[in-house]
């Protein structure tokens, strides 16, 4: 199912097709927060400012991510 898919599902009032769709999407997230990560930490990006961009503390960009990208 592609994201506008899923979007549409989560939006509707049947929570057996919104929570299915809710849960993918977080999996969604989860996968482009991690490439984004990655990307800005390969162009030097520091930990603070990848923190700031997702609106997170610095330690909790770090402890979720640091292990994943080797630094």
């Amino acid at each position: 199912m592609e994201v506008n898919q899923l979007a549409e599902a989560a939006a509707g009032q049947d929570p057996g097709v919104g929570l299915p769709a809710v849960s993918a999407l977080k999996t969604v997230l989860e996968e482009l927060e991690a490439m984004h990560v990655s990307n800005a930490r390969a162009q030097g990006w520091s930990w603070e400012q990848i923190a700031d961009a997702l609106g997170v503390r610095r330690q909790t960009v770090h402890r979720k991510h640091a292990r994943r990208t080797g630094r």
